[in-house]
């Protein structure tokens, strides 16, 4: 396999691994640098595997039908990974103070469901960053943290 092939193999593996249905915490330790950046709209940017573990689990215990999936063929060149995702969860666990305009009481019973871009910077095998522009006015709006205009 090709370098590119290489990258995508791991950013495929992280996007089922840790953003899909059931999350696995032990692909953090095996893919992503110890100091991998996570950086989303919606979130206060995470820093480290300790940083990130936190920040999933909590997501979870807040969203436990949190799920994404990629919508299009990743796209790599150099240490880059590009990929388009769709996905969302119920908010029906404890309360989630995550979001950067609000937090959420906890069971709303509210539902989220957007879409966004990734890129990822995978160097040696081990994810360095991953820098995602997401719909989170339209995520931001489902749960009621964001009010649209009359």
């Amino acid at each position: 396999m090709s370098k590119l092939d290489d990258n995508k193999a791991v950013v495929g593996r992280w996007f089922t691994e840790f953003w899909g249905k059931t999350v696995n915490l032990g692909v953090i330790d095996e893919i992503a640098a110890p100091d991998m950046l996570l950086k989303y709209s919606l979130h206060e940017p995470r820093r480290g595997r300790a940083d990130i573990k936190a920040f999933m689990t909590d997501f979870r215990a807040a969203f436990p039908d949190l799920n994404f999936w990629g919508t299009a063929d990743l796209i790599a060149e150099g240490d880059y990974v590009v990929g388009q995702w769709e996905g969302g969860g119920t908010h029906t666990g404890p309360a989630f103070s995550d979001f950067l305009i609000g937090a959420l009481p906890a069971a709303t019973g509210r539902k989220m469901r957007f879409t966004g871009t990734t890129v990822l910077k995978v160097v040696d095998g081990k994810i360095v960053e991953e820098v995602g522009l997401d719909d989170g006015v339209t995520a931001l709006t489902q749960l009621g943290l964001l009010k649209a205009a009359a």
